[in-house]
Parts: structure tokens; sequence; C-alpha cells
């Protein structure tokens, strides 16, 4: 299970943008996280750039996939859907479930979902 954002387990720099203009103020080898849109999606895949994208419908997630983001963020019930497709079409993409705090953990592991994420990393914008 991947977990992004404990202060327990290590994990890579997620810095939040909104443009393409504040990717050139993110750190080297950071993932840069946005909410989905087009523009951000494919400079990412064009420029080879590790990016989470927070979704809010399966064909937002399977765009994602398509073009090599990294990692697929939306809230638990989204997350759920979104694994069953991604099982099914073996996904590159990890399926992350947006998650609070630690309290998540057992639901999201038991609905096997590929990891979770801390909100509070995808609020820093």
């Amino acid at each position: 299970m991947i977990i992004l954002g404990d202060e327990l387990v290590p994990y890579e720099e997620v810095s939040s943008i909104s443009s393409i203009d504040e990717i050139k103020t993110t750190k080297a080898n950071s993932i840069v996280s946005f909410d989905f849109d087009e523009k951000l999606l494919k400079y990412c895949f064009e420029n080879s750039l590790k990016c989470l994208v927070k979704v809010v419908s399966i064909k937002e997630a399977i765009y994602c996939n398509s073009l090599n983001a990294l990692y697929i963020a939306s809230h638990y019930d989204m997350a759920k859907k979104i694994q069953k497709v991604a099982d099914n079409y073996m996904f590159d993409s990890k399926n992350l479930c947006i998650i609070k705090n630690n309290n998540s953990f057992e639901d999201v592991a038991k609905s096997e979902i590929d990891g979770v994420i801390y909100s509070i990393l995808l609020d820093n914008k």
C-alpha cells in the first residue's frame, strides 16, 4: 500500500500547482499535483514530469493513466470505482484515496485501493 503524507513513512515531495508557470518554481524531481486539467496533464506528459492528478470521474482517471500520470487521487467512493477499472485495464498509474488521517487506512486496504494520500498534501496551493 502506498502512503503519501504520513509522518512515519518517507515519501517524495508533492508540489501543488494550478498553472504551467508554477511548475518552474517547484523543486527538481518533486511530484507536481493538480486538479484534473487537460492542458497541465498534456504538458506533464510531453515533458516527462511526474504528476499526481486529483480526479472526480472514471473518464478523467482513464485520461490520466493514458497520459502517464504517476498517481490518480480521488475521494473514497470514486477511488473504489476507479480501482475496479484500473485492475481490469492494468493501469500503470497508481490509484490513491484521499484521506484526512490514518483512521481510514483499514477501509482503504479492505477495498484493495493502491494507496492513500493525506488531503493536506493536496490543499497546499
